[in-house]
């Protein structure tokens, strides 16, 4: 499976207008922790504060349906919308119990039971119980071709197959034994569920609306696709429903769900407001026409502080790497060269020159947060004679390579490609490397090239979508998804066969231990890539706005914030 969309910041791919003509049916003393004030118990309203959060946003939605989405401005937005049977604990990457209130395995890991949260209703007054949990995972498993080879792409990643389709998928049936207990099972055991569960696409939906808006029916029309009714009318449990999608003032409206099961939102309202030029959120925060805006620049950090704003840093949970790529050329087949080349990264300079605060060298390719990271790994140390020295051994002394970076883009692990870039070809310049350099715009040629294997080296990284180990090294080296174009190569088989033997341990504390020597091999004997740090990104938060907790997964809740009137 390949991950370009899943990498992009928006992605306007839909031909279908989502216009929506009325209702919806249905490491700073302040900021080091990524939590603003705690706000206030009661709404906002009734007590004097704002009853509108306003949030700039980069881009405008995907597609209102989360389970077609894939691109985290769609996903800020349904995320208040709707809930799934595992959410996240605020602040960190981990799952705690939303929908569902526990969850257990059979012995073998295939079989899982569900217990529900009891008196919930979806905001069109259906009950949300263990038939409508099945109802959305069989909607989910019957997808048309177009929706298999197209939007249905967070499935067809964690689930690998539809039904009916050539690849088996992961599940195979839901059972509703009553209506507090739902159970699903698998084909086959994997570590990444049930946390998988915690993905937006995952979400539950009401299975009236979804019949009625004929929600499965995608099309395709042009370069994109064309949505039925209901991906403008989507229906969920959560603390807000959508109201209005004004494209032509390109804001969203989205209002209290008065009914909801929990403590009801604090502010009345949301506002997302489309601006995709960063320097113009700026402004506009500055302007007081928007509360919030996400990826603030890193070297506006400290302006936006002092002028009374709040920078929320989060937690790293992100790695930058770069890739080789050995079919391409032969040179990188050799482990010395990969290990010289590597050797040659003075990536503690990068990160205190090029990175923002709190960013660190990373040791391997996932955060430290992760079961499985090896704490016993230590950084690569920068050396340049060694680095020339096994050059030499290898018999690569003045190799070339053509090595890639993007174009037009930001990303919350790389702030400045080219900045990046610049840094680190110097660095292979000096042990004798002779570098060619190539850019492509990030949506305009860089992610195809990198996925066609057009270039030799290059820069790129991954924000962690769930707390999983195989979320990070599976996404990279594993046989369903390995980006680094090491298929033909014998180190390359072997590491996709230990990831899939290493994922399908059921016991927990035997799984993190093989994770954790899998880690250390994957830095000694193979090194298929070169990771090169983790950063913190931000979001920034106005004059008078509490209770936003920064997510490391870039998955804030809205429901707790409150906004007093200036």
């Amino acid at each position: 499976m390949k991950l370009t969309r899943l990498r992009t910041t928006v992605v306007l791919t839909a031909a279908v207008s989502l216009g929506l003509a009325g209702c919806a049916q249905s490491d700073r003393e302040s900021t080091s922790s990524g939590t603003t004030g705690s706000g206030s118990s009661g709404t906002a309203a009734a007590e004097g504060g704002s009853d509108t959060f306003t949030f700039g946003a980069a881009g405008a939605p995907e597609v209102f349906d989360p389970y077609y989405a894939s691109d985290g401005e769609t996903f800020r937005i349904t995320r208040q919308i709707f809930q799934g049977l595992l959410g996240i604990k605020p602040g960190t990457a981990d799952a705690q119990p939303e929908l569902a209130e526990s969850w257990e395995p059979s012995d073998d890991g295939l079989t899982w039971t569900f217990k529900l949260r009891q008196g919930v209703k979806f905001t069109d007054g259906e009950a949300f119980n263990a038939a409508a949990v099945c109802y959305n995972f069989e909607r989910m498993f019957e997808q048309n071709e177009v929706a298999q080879a197209g939007p249905a792409e967070y499935w067809a990643y964690t689930m690998l197959g539809f039904k009916g389709g050539e690849t088996e998928s992961l599940y195979k049936s839901c059972e509703a034994k009553d209506d507090a207990t739902a159970v699903i099972t698998l084909n086959r055991y994997t570590s990444d569920f049930p946390v998988m569960l915690t993905l937006e696409s995952f979400s539950m939906q009401s299975p009236k609306a979804l019949k009625d808006g004929d929600a499965n029916n995608v099309q395709k029309e042009g370069e994109g696709f064309k949505y039925p009714a209901y991906a403008s009318a989507p229906v969920g449990t959560g603390p807000y429903k959508l109201e209005k999608y004004d494209e032509a003032n390109k804001t969203i409206t989205l209002v209290r769900n008065d009914d909801f099961w929990g403590e009801k939102a604090k502010t009345a309202n949301i506002v997302f407001k489309i601006i995709p030029d960063e320097s113009t959120r700026r402004q506009e925060l500055e302007a007081g026409s928007i509360n919030a805006y996400d990826l603030p620049n890193p070297a506006d950090w400290k302006g936006l502080e002092d002028a009374g704003n709040q920078v929320l840093v989060r937690p790293a949970f992100n790695i930058l790497y770069m890739g080789l790529n050995p079919e391409k050329n032969a040179k990188l087949q050799d482990v010395r060269v990969r290990k010289a080349l590597y050797m040659a990264l003075n990536r503690d300079q990068l990160v205190a020159t090029q990175l923002p605060e709190g960013a660190k060298v990373a040791t391997q390719f996932m955060p430290d947060t992760v079961a499985g990271y090896n704490t016993g790994l230590e950084a690569t140390k920068y050396d340049v004679e060694g680095a020339k020295a096994l050059l030499k051994e290898a018999g690569a002394e003045g190799m070339t390579l053509q090595f890639a970076y993007p174009s037009e883009v930001s990303r919350p692990y790389m702030p400045d490609p080219q900045k990046i870039w610049d840094a680190l070809s110097a660095d292979l310049e000096a042990i004798g490397v002779k570098v060619e350099a190539v850019t492509k715009p990030w949506n305009g040629g860089y992610l195809d090239g990198v996925d066609n294997g057009l270039f030799d080296a290059w820069l790129l990284g991954w924000t962690g979508d769930y707390n999983s180990a195989n979320n990070f090294i599976g996404t990279f080296f594993g046989a369903d998804s390995n980006d680094f174009h090491t298929w033909s190569t014998d180190f390359g088989k072997t590491l996709s066969k230990e990831l899939d033997e290493t994922n399908g341990i059921v016991d927990e504390g035997e799984r993190t231990t093989a994770y954790e020597a899998l880690n250390q091999k994957i830095m000694e004997d193979y090194l298929p890539g070169l990771p090169i740090s983790h950063s913190p990104p931000a979001l920034v938060v106005g004059k008078g706005v509490e209770g936003l907790t920064a997510s490391p997964l870039t998955a804030e809740m809205f429901d707790t914030v409150t906004v007093s009137k200036s």
